[in-house]
């Protein structure tokens, strides 16, 4: 599965994927309230997301399932440690 991956200006460490269709990137299927509230999108890179990819923050089965489901997947920054 082929997709496109951006950085989302309002949320720190954040990234939206989206599937990659007839050569674009999809934003069809992101709910509008969702895009707002994430701010200005900056494309970071195009992936091709094959059984051999390893992701750094994501699990590749799950990204490929959201985005077959629902279009996109949401990666959301790791979360805090404390001491």
């Amino acid at each position: 599965m082929h997709c496109a991956i951006y950085r989302c200006s309002k949320k720190a460490e954040t990234y939206l994927y989206v599937a990659i269709r007839n050569g674009e990137a999809d934003f069809s299927r992101v709910p509008e309230a969702l895009l707002a509230s994430l701010g200005r999108q900056e494309h970071v890179m195009d992936l091709e997301l094959t059984p051999e990819r390893t992701l750094a923050r994501a699990e590749r089965d799950e990204v490929v399932a959201a985005l077959a489901s629902q279009g996109f997947f949401l990666q959301m920054p790791p979360p805090m440690l404390t001491i």
